[in-house]
């Protein structure tokens, strides 16, 4: 089984891995029923979704009926106004078959005008707060991609009390000076304040030179089960985040395999190797 701890301070005893529904974006309702035995049978307890994320809130839809009581359920909105967002919410909670969001979070807020809109008067915030206040969200959170984004969620988490943060984390990322230092930051902030930090991208090998039409992914990930252990456990080997499994179904088995038997985080020089081995990439620059 996974391991668990606290998703920050909401009470909640979450598995270390979150399952990534981006990987029910495009898939039959079959295919996404399989996966929701594969998370009950491996002790995943935590699901996360976007409004944004294709068929993914509608295929979740007939197991949160079923399921509603095993899953912390988030999703996000990419809207930036007040009634936009509003109205996004009450389609996901339509969507999903609920009457109750456990986590909405402000979906990939980096850019600097979006930012301002999102959190300013009018702006995405308000419907968030809003929907807690009327029992539809229990807590807020905000997400994020690129280079820039640790150093913004530090700014976001001035603005207003975030329950959680998400964000790219990989051993090839963290080679990056700048990220590393402002990560390393946002990670310090969190510990202190109990905001949850969610991880994305663990398992990127490089972005996609000839993209297959049929990828699941919009970056090429990491296949072999070995490279996915070492790539997942270094993550974990962080005591303080969560991993977001991958947008690609079929690797979910493999990546929950690689929690299930997380122990001591691989070496530098472990990763070095693997690096040049399959020619990794950063997916951010």
């Amino acid at each position: 089984m996974i391991a668990t701890r606290p998703f920050g301070s909401t009470g909640h005893l979450s598995s270390r891995v979150i399952f990534g529904a981006a990987g029910l974006s495009q898939v039959s309702q079959a295919d996404a029923d399989r996966a929701i035995d594969i998370l009950l049978a491996a002790g995943v307890n935590h699901i996360d979704t976007a409004a944004s994320y294709g068929d993914s809130e509608r295929l979740l839809g007939p197991a949160m009926q079923r399921h509603r009581a095993q899953f912390f359920l988030a999703t996000k909105t990419g809207e930036r106004t007040r009634q936009a967002a509003r109205d996004e919410i009450h389609r996901s909670l339509d969507l999903l078959r609920t009457d109750r969001i456990d986590l909405l979070q402000l979906h990939n807020l980096v850019d600097e005008h979006e930012w301002q809109t999102a959190l300013g008067p009018g702006g995405a915030l308000e419907a968030a707060i809003e929907a807690r206040d009327a029992g539809l969200v229990r807590f807020i959170g905000v997400t994020g991609h690129g280079i820039t984004v640790a150093a913004q969620h530090r700014r976001a988490l001035q603005r207003f009390a975030f329950d959680s943060v998400l964000l790219p984390y990989s051993y090839i990322l963290m080679q990056h000076p700048g990220y590393a230092a402002d990560f390393g930051a946002l990670a310090a902030v969190c510990a202190e304040r109990g905001v949850a930090m969610q991880t994305i991208k663990s398992i990127t090998r490089a972005p996609w030179g000839e993209r297959p039409a049929d990828a699941p992914t919009w970056y090429e990930p990491l296949r072999a089960p070995a490279d996915i252990d070492r790539a997942v456990h270094w993550v974990l080997g962080h005591p303080q985040v969560f991993l977001n499994s991958a947008g690609d179904l079929s690797l979910l088995p493999l990546v929950l395999d690689a929690a299930a038997r997380a122990d001591a985080r691989p070496s530098d020089a472990e990763m070095d190797v693997m690096l040049a081995e399959r020619a990794m990439a950063p997916l951010f620059t």
